[in-house]
């Protein structure tokens, strides 16, 4: 009897026993585990979904190549790591893992097509055309773009997918980071307004989507107001309004936007963009992969005039001029080779347009949000895009996402101070904080920049020694090493002629176009020419070139290939000699006195040049490791 109650008793407790063991097991499995049920795939691969929009379900049973070798140099060399959107097992659970430790990654669909709406104008993004009548034109004016063309088009119309082929297949991690649509407007119209938002809404996965965030920046009109504030709220997704009370510009409003942000990624849009079907994920993708990661779409282009969605190049990338102007130029070989070729691979780019790119919320912060220094618009870009690569970061331009853009030949708005003062206050306080020497470029080409109050750059100069960012020279080795600044020069200045003392000068030509002369002004600007150590004599992105005997020598694109841009000044006979002829350039004729000729050399004054400054080796101090201070 009692060996009987005995076994009872020792079963009881094993079988408790076993049965808390198998509970803490359900445990474990659930929160570890994307899913479980027969549901689930069996080998447990099940971390990626399709982003084919023909397609909602997703593919639990994908296998991806290992890029294993990509994540240790990672970890080995930091930030600056070569990466496709590839991702391998063990970076999906690097990603899930994240998720379940901060719970800021989500579960999601692909968005559904936007269904066309055949009889309706604009439907795919084709054009509308309407007369162009006297009220046309005066309308163009408000917002320079054709408003009645807008007006036209439905504020959820359809759009063609513009993605490569490749793209509509690529798979991106079944957990993503969530974003919060930051979109600053000051006097936009209705339709163009309510079409980048309903664009998103249509085309986010509503999972991603957390939430759409006006600013607006003191607009005046009265649909703006109330009006606006009644739409929204019958909106499907949570869309606030947030008012500036006087005008603060493009830089104070998004960091008012981003200050209420609740989503892990903030994704900067202009308040007249379309985005395409597809356009989020690729780039929240690449977030989640590395949170230093800041990404841009395609940047297509609306027709101001006729609002037909129109793809832009995947083959080109930002840089800047002399005069810090963001430009696009061509992706260079170095970067397709780097890319293996792959056009659909994330792109690498120096610098960014600015208007819309997506950064993680925390990263934003600690590498400094906006520099509140600089006022309205301009140059915002350019200073963001130094300091990611400078401070740690990466930027990319992500070909598989693309957002329609309106772009406009002039701005509709006016800007106190008016926009030169504004444009050249805020180039200046990127130039003196973060390009280090390379700064002479920008005063060199705009003289008047160095009248211009720039404010106080402590705490900028401050931060950048905090964060233990590279140098320029760094930037322009490593990072842009195509720039028409040239990472090492001779000298910067103007050219004068000994006997006419007139100076070369572009006279504001483009490339293709004659070199000229002109009086020495000495305002810098067309007549500020670097001779550098690749032997170039250049003016901003054009070089001096002649392509026969006699010239005429011309303004081309410098291409650092040497050939017809190889020049040679002999500080002794002061004669500047063009390699390909052994011709030295020369005064110009009677009969013309603003094109200088190439000639035989003959020793004689017209001959000789001067370069006002000393000749100094710009570099040879720096070190390509050199580490900034602040001053």
């Amino acid at each position: 009897m009692l060996r009987t109650k005995v076994r009872i008793h020792t079963c009881k407790v094993i079988l408790i026993t076993s049965l808390v063991w198998v509970l803490i097991d359900v445990i474990l499995l659930t929160f570890y585990s994307d899913c479980i049920g027969p549901g689930c795939n069996s080998n447990g691969n099940n971390n990626f979904v399709t982003n084919n929009l023909n397609n909602d379900g997703i593919d639990n049973a994908l296998r991806r190549r290992s890029i294993d070798n990509e994540i240790k140099n990672e970890e080995s060399n930091g930030h600056h790591k070569d990466s496709d959107d590839r991702f391998s097992n063990r970076e999906q659970s690097k990603v899930v893992i994240s998720a379940n430790k901060s719970k800021r990654l989500r579960s999601w669909k692909p968005a559904p097509p936007v269904t066309p709406h055949k009889k309706l104008p604009g439907e795919l993004g084709e054009g509308v055309h309407v007369k162009n009548d006297e009220l046309a034109k005066e309308k163009f004016k408000l917002n320079q773009f054709n408003i009645i063309a807008s007006d036209a088009i439905a504020l959820n119309r359809s759009l063609k997918d513009v993605r490569y082929e490749m793209c509509k297949h690529k798979r991106y991690p079944t957990k993503l980071p969530s974003t919060s649509i930051v979109i600053v407007f000051h006097n936009e119209a209705w339709s163009t307004l309510l079409r980048t938002v309903w664009s998103v809404i249509n085309r986010s996965p509503r999972e991603l989507l957390e939430e759409v965030i006006l600013v607006d920046d003191a607009s005046e009109r009265d649909h703006l107001g109330k009006e606006l504030d009644d739409y929204v709220a019958t909106l499907p997704v949570p869309v606030k309004v947030l008012r500036t009370p006087k005008r603060s510009g493009l830089i104070r409003a998004r960091l008012l936007g981003a200050k209420h942000v609740e989503g892990s990624v903030i994704t900067f849009l202009d308040a007249h963009c379309e985005c395409a079907e597809g356009w989020l994920e690729p780039l929240l993708a690449r977030i989640a992969l590395n949170r230093k990661t800041v990404v841009c779409p395609i940047i297509d282009v609306i027709s101001d005039e006729t609002f037909e969605y129109i793809t832009a190049s995947d083959m080109t990338w930002g840089g800047f001029n002399w005069k810090l102007n963001f430009r696009w130029y061509r992706v260079p070989q170095r970067e397709m080779a780097r890319r293996k070729n792959d056009r659909t691979a994330p792109l690498r780019t120096p610098t960014m347009a600015g208007g819309l790119f997506s950064i993680d919320k925390d990263f934003f912060y600690e590498l400094g949000a906006y520099d509140e220094g600089m006022d309205i618009w301009g140059g915002e870009n350019l200073e963001m895009s130094f300091r990611v690569w400078q401070c740690g970061g990466i930027l990319e331009i992500i070909p598989c996402s693309h957002v329609g853009h309106v772009f406009r030949d002039k701005s509709p708005y006016t800007f106190p101070g008016g926009v030169s003062k504004i444009v050249l206050h805020n180039a200046a306080r990127v130039a003196e904080v973060w390009m280090d020497e390379w700064r002479d470029f920008y005063y060199a080409m705009n003289p008047g920049a160095g009248n211009v109050d720039v404010g106080d750059l402590t705490e900028r100069k401050e931060l950048r020694k905090r964060l233990q960012c590279k140098s320029f020279r760094w930037y322009l080795e490593n990072i842009y090493p195509e720039s028409q600044m040239p990472l090492d020069y001779y000298y910067l200045g103007e050219i004068k002629n000994a006997e006419t003392e007139n100076c070369l000068d572009t006279l504001g030509h483009k490339s293709g176009e004659k070199l000229g002369m002109n009086y020495c002004h000495g305002l810098g600007g067309n007549q500020v020419f670097a001779y550098t150590k690749r032997a170039q004599i250049m003016s901003d992105d054009n070089c001096l070139d002649a392509a026969r005997n006699d010239g005429p020598v011309m303004l081309i694109r410098c291409h650092g290939m040497k050939g017809n841009q190889e020049w040679h000044y002999d500080t002794e006979t002061q004669e500047i000699t063009h390699e390909a002829t052994k011709q030295c350039l020369q005064k110009p004729s009677p009969s013309d006195t603003s094109i200088p000729l190439l000639r035989n050399c003959d020793g004689s004054l017209g001959q000789k040049w001067t370069m006002q400054r000393n000749f100094r080796w710009q570099a040879s101090t720096s070190q390509s490791n050199f580490q900034w201070q602040a001053s």
